[in-house]
């Protein structure tokens, strides 16, 4: 029997029948036995039959002993006998020595016998003995009622509901894990439970987002690679054949020292994005003061503001700290800030502003530039997302810097988000501020 279900089913059935059963039986013998204790209402009762069946007899004999006994049958659905000393029949003068005999025998060898049931009880005087005869209509089993089946019934589908109760959840915990065996990474057990069960589901499905995450993360990498490495590995091909060729070498090595450039910083964005999806728990948090990042983000990014004919404004109404990793968050918010240069038109501003508001830190980014069509705005923090009207390309952006900036943020439990302000596109972070801020 491999079956979880049918052996919790088997096992809480059998004791609960056994104890029914048991029950049954033992309250059957305490019932004969209670006629050996004088003073137990059993014994009474069968001491009062007694003393009526015996004045019937004495006062009008036969006759009204008969009577007497016809009554006892009709009202306890039982045969009653009265006996002399050596076991005669009182009625019928036959032998019944034999109900003596049973009757000081001990209680206990009589109860599975098919025959009857049989209570005595001798006079005080042992001149007379009085015996109650149950014919036993169920043979070994006559003690129990129809009622002790109803409740044994009762108890087995209370038995089947705490087995499926206990191994549902391992089904499905079963299934769960056999569809992510199978390749199916979205397989989860779902469960709701309070109990060690559902803290086992749990702990499942949160290994299995683990997994997820982490194989998405690499089946993702591995695409954007191939995608992205193709473009640059092919115009470093035609620049060294360019060199090769004697015409323009000078031309065609900055060519090459261009491309080999992006690829540098492909490979290097790339890796800090396969980082923060995998593994969170490597980042290194502490305390940083936002607002001083910031500024040096800003006055490092000036040079190339003004080399494409825009400039950085930033105003800071006060130090703000939060916690977070300084390496991810500087990433994030100079991509924000590069993203916007990338776009500014030339003679304009980008405005960067930082603000505390309830226990937020709130940076803002905003350029002038053309914005962002509503429908891409959803996914413009997506990896390797270009709008279609992007200049990312001829600017030499690979599509990674706000998907790390959103990251990030993420994991320093913040949050991003962009939204066109006619003219030009506004992102926001939101950062929790730190107690020591």
């Amino acid at each position: 029997m491999n079956s979880l279900f049918a052996k919790i089913l088997l096992w809480f059935g059998c004791s609960l029948i056994i104890t029914a059963v048991g029950s049954a039986f033992l309250s059957a013998l305490n019932v004969d036995e209670s006629t050996s204790d004088r003073r137990s209402p059993a014994a009474r009762q069968m001491e009062l039959q007694l003393d009526l069946a015996r004045q019937a007899y004495e006062t009008d004999g036969g006759r009204a002993l008969r009577t007497f006994l016809a009554t006892v049958s009709r009202v306890y659905e039982a045969q009653g006998v009265l006996t002399d000393a050596n076991g005669r029949d009182l009625v019928t003068g036959g032998d019944r020595s034999d109900l003596i005999r049973r009757a000081r025998r001990r209680l206990s060898s009589r109860f599975f016998r098919s025959d009857s049931s049989m209570v005595g009880r001798a006079s005080e005087d042992g001149r007379y003995w009085f015996f109650l005869l149950e014919p036993r209509g169920r043979g070994g089993i006559w003690f129990l009622l129809p009622e002790h089946l109803f409740v044994m019934a009762a108890a087995i589908l209370l038995c089947y509901w705490l087995a499926w109760h206990l191994t549902s959840p391992v089904r499905r915990l079963q299934k769960a894990m056999e569809g992510f065996g199978r390749g199916d990474l979205t397989a989860r057990a779902g469960s709701a439970r309070r109990d060690e069960l559902g803290q086992l589901a749990r702990a499942f499905d949160r290994m299995a987002d683990r997994i997820e995450t982490l194989l998405t993360a690499e089946r993702r990498l591995l695409l954007d690679i191939s995608h992205e490495l193709r473009s640059p590995l092919a115009r470093l091909g035609v620049a060294v054949e360019l060199a090769r060729s004697g015409d323009n070498r000078e031309a065609a090595l900055n060519r090459i020292q261009k491309e080999s450039d992006r690829l540098n910083a492909l490979v290097v964005q790339l890796l800090q994005v396969t980082r923060a999806e995998g593994d969170p728990t490597s980042l290194h948090c502490e305390p940083v003061r936002l607002d001083q990042l910031v500024q040096q983000l800003v006055d490092d990014s000036a040079i190339e503001a003004s080399a494409r004919g825009c400039e950085v404004k930033y105003e800071c109404r006060e130090a703000a700290t939060v916690e977070g990793d300084p390496e991810l968050l500087r990433r994030a918010v100079e991509n924000v800030i590069r993203n916007a240069i990338r776009h500014a038109p030339r003679q304009t501003a980008v405005e960067v502003s930082l603000a505390r508001e309830s226990g937020k830190v709130r940076v803002d980014v905003r350029d002038r530039g053309p914005g962002v069509p509503a429908e891409a705005l959803p996914r413009i923090f997506d990896a390797f997302y270009r709008v279609e009207t992007d200049r990312a390309r001829a600017s030499g952006g690979i599509g990674l810097g706000l998907s790390i900036a959103r990251r990030a943020i993420e994991l320093t439990k913040g949050s991003i988000r962009a939204r066109n302000v006619q003219p030009g596109l506004e992102v926001e972070i939101e950062l929790p501020a730190s107690s020591a801020s």
